[in-house]
């Protein structure tokens, strides 16, 4: 490791004199060669070397390292090709603390013909970070290693977190000076230390500058406490300042710095964040200009959000608490308390019927070693973010971000709705230990298709840790992959995957009343239990078994959907490492009919496939009990042929199933009951920086 500059008085290359005494300053940690040939008198063949207890002296040749004390016994040939080093092991107190000798011999006499002699002067610079994530900030071992960042259980490099506080969402804290930061605020940011010591007489004569690129001084905030010991810390770095200078060093300076991450990684923002410290020596000639002594660098990534599957387990639940779907919501509120999570209320305009809490935000986690947050990413449909309430609604230490999207329709793909996560998974030898993001798509272009945005698309794939797989969901009204397929949680004692994954089928919903019509219950009808109003405008009728099966058209638009699904099915078998065990067919039926509830500038000649009964796959997950919308089957002695089928696919695994009866928030408008409750669950415990992407 060699100086990044060159000064009178800081040298990473030293010419020894015999006439004089050599005096330098060196930087503790760093190495200075030193020229022994130079001044050798003529005859002389060999040289020893020794320095004092705060010097170390390596000899590199083709031979091991040498330490200071073998040095200084032992003779040394002037002949051979070699490199001299000296380093300081601390800081100096005065000046020419520490004294290095180098003595020269002729061959076969033991007493030196001359000694040159060099005395050091020590100063520290260290800028230091939790670069080992043990939630401590230390000096590094090798200062080579914080220029880096290094993924996997033998990596090292500092972690960022995302400023999530609601409250400060929209407000341009960038163009203030100072800001109050509470106590608890604190334990989200990272700290980076700045350490210097050595003679003041010295650091007199130096300056201290503080810097990162402007690109990256955008995306993050730096603070340092103010002097008054008060909760208001001073902004050093941020958007619009990208350097800070210190005030002239009188001596030593310890200082604490706390820092922010203002966004994710995104497809212009890699994630990587490096803060530089520059000793800066100052000429006393005007015509001279400053010199560079030396410069010390440390990088933080900014940590991914993480989303969480159904098979976490859930820890608090936000319900929309509307008069519509008040069956709904008492159904959940004791699911919650079976499972014993938390009910959060959110409020809503009764018109919008809380669908956004699920087509338009997911609870994720950030997560550093000294601190995990759980946050709402909210990719919303309304313009004006004052008539969005969520953010108002959520416990406190809950954090919301917001990922802007394009396509503000309600049937769109551009939302975080059309996103779930797998659970852990490993495929062909490759680990995903936070498993695998999957979201929907047209999978080829046409005049009516619809797609997530690049930005949201490329925004998941710039978090590297759940590796994204794309699935085919155009062919679904709301085009979300949530409509067709869950997971849930299984504890198979026998080796195998810890989950299962259901998925829509037609063909098994053909093949259980295809049973029941040879049982001799072809006459009893769907939708026995719903009020014929709540069928009418829902665009069904009660039809029988019989009728259902006997309608061909019925039969050759569920063939289309079960092609849609197969095509999934082979993509979540090939990206998962799924085989048929660990996938179970959910009777399901759909229909097709154009985009409802869209304005007809939105409308388009297309049909699309929407449940004929509520959808059994939009199940809420809360580790063994499952809420399951209630489908409002044939009704055979007394139980539907539906919820009793389920019950013999899901209760032999440990499942409790609970059927939620509330058909005005099943099938009305776009989209399915589940919409209308969202859940944040207990992050993994597995640490996202331990695994290699």
């Amino acid at each position: 490791v060699s100086l990044e500059g060159r000064a009178m008085s800081f040298q990473s290359l030293i010419h020894l004199s015999l006439d004089n005494p050599e005096r330098a300053h060196c930087i503790v940690g760093t190495e200075i060669c030193l020229d022994l040939s130079g001044c050798a008198p003529q005859k002389c063949k060999f040289f020893t070397i020794s320095g004092s207890p705060g010097v170390f002296v390596n000899i590199h040749n083709t031979g091991p390292v040498i330490t200071s004390e073998e040095a200084a016994v032992n003779r040394w040939s002037l002949s051979d090709p070699m490199d001299v080093l000296v380093k300081m092991t601390s800081p100096s107190t005065v000046i020419d603390e520490e004294k290095v000798l180098v003595s020269y011999y002729q061959p076969d006499e033991e007493v030196p013909v001359a000694t040159a002699e060099l005395y050091l002067t020590g100063v520290a610079v260290s800028l230091d970070v939790d670069i080992y994530r043990n939630g401590q900030v230390e000096m590094a071992n090798n200062k080579q290693a914080k220029k880096n960042w290094v993924w996997g259980p033998k990596g090292w490099g500092a972690i960022l977190l995302v400023n999530c506080s609601p409250t400060d969402m929209g407000q341009l804290i960038d163009k203030k000076t100072t800001r109050v930061i509470f106590s608890e605020e604190i334990k989200s940011l990272s700290q980076m230390t700045l350490n210097v010591q050595g003679p003041s007489c010295i650091l007199k004569n130096h300056q201290l500058v503080l810097y990162t690129s402007e690109e990256e001084s955008e995306k993050t905030r730096v603070y340092r406490p103010q002097e008054d010991g008060s909760s208001t810390f001073e902004l050093v770095l941020g958007p619009g300042r990208h350097t800070y200078t210190f005030a002239p060093l009188e001596s030593h300076l310890k200082e604490t710095f706390y820092v922010e991450a203002l966004e994710f990684p995104s497809a212009d923002f890699f994630g990587l964040i490096s803060y530089s410290v520059s000793l800066v020596e100052e000429s006393q000639d005007p015509s001279i200009p400053e010199t560079l002594v030396y410069k010390d660098t440390v990088v933080f990534r900014v940590a991914p959000c993480i989303f969480t599957p159904s098979t976490q387990m859930p820890l608090e639940v936000y319900l929309c608490r509307e008069l519509q779907v008040q069956g709904f919501v008492s159904a959940v509120v004791e699911l919650s308390e079976k499972s014993n999570s938390q009910v959060a209320s959110v409020y809503e305009d009764p018109s919008r019927l809380g669908r956004w809490l699920q087509d338009e935000m997911a609870f994720c986690y950030t997560q550093a070693p000294h601190k995990t947050i759980s946050l709402v990413l909210d990719t919303p449909r309304v313009l004006k973010l004052e008539d969005f309430p969520m953010k108002y609604s959520l416990s406190p230490g809950v954090g919301y971000m917001i990922q802007c999207t394009k396509d503000h329709r309600v049937a769109s793909m551009d939302s975080i709705g059309n996103l779930m996560v797998s659970p852990p998974v490993k495929v062909e030898g490759k680990e995903y230990p936070l498993g695998r993001i999957l979201f929907g798509s047209s999978f080829y272009p046409s005049k009516e298709g619809r797609a997530m945005s690049k930005a949201l698309r490329d925004f998941l794939y710039a978090q590297q840790v759940q590796a994204p797989v794309e699935l085919f969901s155009d062919w679904l009204m709301t085009g979300h992959v949530d409509e067709f397929m869950c997971f849930i949680p299984t504890h198979d004692k026998s080796e195998g995957k810890k989950f299962r994954l259901l998925l829509a089928s037609p063909s098994a919903c053909y093949k259980l009343f295809q049973e029941k019509q040879k049982e001799g219950y072809g006459d009893m009808p769907l939708f026995e239990e719903v009020r014929e109003d709540q069928l009418l405008s829902n665009g069904r009728e009660a039809n029988t078994i019989n009728q259902l099966l006997a309608d061909e058209n019925m039969r050759k638009q569920n063939a289309y959907v079960e092609k849609c699904v197969n095509l999934n099915r082979d993509i979540l078998k090939r990206e998962l490492g799924l085989v048929e065990k660990d996938i179970i067919d959910v009777p399901q039926l759909f229909c097709l009919e154009q985009l409802t509830n869209v304005p007809s500038s939105q409308q388009t000649e297309k049909l699309y496939a929407r449940p004929y009964f509520p959808n059994l796959l939009q199940v809420i997950v809360m580790g063994k009990n499952l809420g399951i919308p209630k489908p409002f089957g044939p009704q055979i002695k007394g139980t539907c042929c539906l919820e009793e089928k389920i019950c013999q696919l899901l209760e032999p695994l440990g499942f409790k199933c609970t059927f939620i009866n509330d058909f005005d928030c099943y099938l009305t408008e776009v989209g399915d009951f589940c919409a209308c409750a969202n859940i944040r669950r207990v992050p993994f415990a597995f640490k996202w920086w331990r695994m290699v992407p």
